[in-house]
């Protein structure tokens, strides 16, 4: 009898051991997190989600595409946001299709009260969800790093690795000694990488290899150098919501308020007054060439300017690929947005025609000015303002230099929509113009006389939208 209840104990606490070791591997709360190095808003949640959430739950994983350096890592977004409709912004922190994460402020102080409530989460792959118990680390596709408990393992090569190497790996990220099931299995020591965040770097102790392409790291080096953490006290941040669109939006405001700038840039309204005065002195009795003329030379400016856009966000990638100063090409293009603000705004006070940065310079007037005298027809308007377009940089430039560079973080294709809008507001006042002096509402003179009254006054909007942006831009606020 002794004998049986001793078996049935026994029975009782391998069951009791079973059904915890199970509970144990469905309890951990898994998230997919991309960031670019580089953007602003992914410098302050990055350290947030990896120096507090990853240590403080031992439970939490997160596998981490960074598409900015890695760009086998950037279509993956566009499958994800297909996937479980998330958005192409980031940061953006992804749970389930029904909870995903994006932005800063949202992420840093909405994602920790998921994480707790969750208790456990499927890793959301592009397959469907799978515990990371149950998680293939080879199916991962690109470049991932997977984040817990103050380790990291980083994925070095594209090889499969076999069902033991797999083993092992989660019993690195989980075991309560990394130490013992290195010796265990006797890994190969190497020395510790720094695994590269937006603006910083996080340093560990200690690095194994791991297979042929893993390679394993564990314990946050507190030394100089290792990750600052980013803090925002509660009182100063707003309500966040479980998910949303940020970068969008933001990059929506601030693409549209260059473009704004740009648009009610003197120098640009006077080339296209100039142009109607030749088209009108030519041919007075024929409004219909005022509307063609108008159309054609916006339409060239359109154009001429969408080449110029691709050809400026090429440049920044190129730079940025070389150096990786994204975050401090960032900062760099506020300061330039600042001192283009404070120009414009000296125009209003002390305005002198032809002023540096802001108006076409004095010496490349007569020249512009002879070649549209030119003009005779819908087709010479077109080929003119293709030619004319050079001369209108030096002073429309600027913003559009902003511009590109904010936009560099992006694929060259994926601006094309952001460089359309950009370049449609651009050309918004000459396209008013244009139909005004069509219909007869006004003349030509008239437009240009009212340019010159309230030139001024344009030259302070454009100062103070283009300088408040650059100020969001230098603190990080957009």
């Amino acid at each position: 009898m002794i004998m049986k209840s001793k078996y049935l104990l026994a029975f009782i606490f391998t069951l009791l051991a079973l059904s915890g070791t199970a509970l144990a591997q469905e309890q951990k709360v898994c998230a997919v997190y991309f960031t670019g190095i580089g953007c602003p808003h992914c410098a302050k949640s990055d350290p947030v989600i990896f120096k507090e959430f990853v240590p403080r739950h031992e439970n939490f994983v997160v596998i981490e595409y960074e598409i900015y350096q890695q760009r086998e890592n950037a279509p993956l977004l566009m499958k994800y946001s297909e996937e479980y409709n998330t958005g192409m912004g980031v940061p953006l922190l992804i749970f389930n299709k029904e909870l995903s994460i994006i932005g800063d402020i949202p992420i840093i102080t909405g994602a920790e009260k998921h994480i707790e409530t969750l208790k456990e989460n499927g890793c959301p792959l592009l397959s469907g969800e799978v515990s990371f118990d149950e998680l293939d680390l080879n199916s991962l596709p690109g470049s991932p790093k997977i984040w817990a408990n103050e380790r990291i393992l980083i994925k070095t090569g594209s090889g499969n690795e076999t069902e033991e190497i797999e083993k092992i790996m989660k019993e690195l990220l989980f075991s309560e000694s990394p130490e013992e099931v290195i010796n265990k299995y006797t890994l190969l020591e190497t020395s510790p990488i720094p695994v590269h965040l937006s603006g910083q770097d996080v340093k560990f102790k200690h690095a194994v290899k791991v297979g042929e392409n893993w390679i394993f790291q564990y314990s946050y080096a507190n030394n100089e150098g290792a990750i600052t953490t980013t803090t925002i006290p509660p009182a100063t941040v707003p309500a966040s919501p479980s998910s949303g669109s940020e970068k969008t939006e933001l990059t929506l405001a601030k693409i549209v308020s260059l473009a704004a700038v740009d648009a009610v840039n003197p120098c640009a309204l006077a080339v296209l007054t100039l142009m109607l005065i030749a088209i009108i002195t030519y041919n007075p009795q024929n409004k219909k060439n005022i509307l063609l003329a108008g159309g054609a030379f916006t339409l060239s400016v359109f154009v001429m300017y969408l080449i110029y856009g691709l050809v400026i966000i090429r440049f920044f990638q190129l730079i940025q690929a070389i150096t990786s100063i994204r975050l401090t090409l960032y900062k760099i293009l506020g300061g330039v947005a600042i001192i283009l603000g404070i120009l414009n705004m000296k125009d209003f006070f002390f305005y002198r025609p032809g002023g540096l940065g802001t108006e076409m310079p004095m010496s490349l007037r007569p020249k512009v000015k002879k070649i549209i005298s030119g003009i005779t027809s819908p087709k010479g308007a077109f080929s003119v303002g293709l030619f004319v377009t050079v001369f209108l940089l030096p002073c429309t430039i600027g913003p559009y230099i902003v511009a590109g560079g904010i936009l560099s973080a992006y694929e060259l294709l994926a601006t094309l929509p952001w460089l359309l809008i950009y370049n449609a507001i651009f050309v918004l006042p000459m396209v008013a113009i244009t139909l005004l002096v069509y219909g007869g509402v006004s003349t030509v003179e008239n437009v240009s006389e009212w340019k010159d009254k309230n030139i001024r006054y344009l030259h302070l909007i454009a100062g103070i939208i283009i300088f408040l942006l650059g100020v969001g831009m230098i603190f990080g606020w957009v």
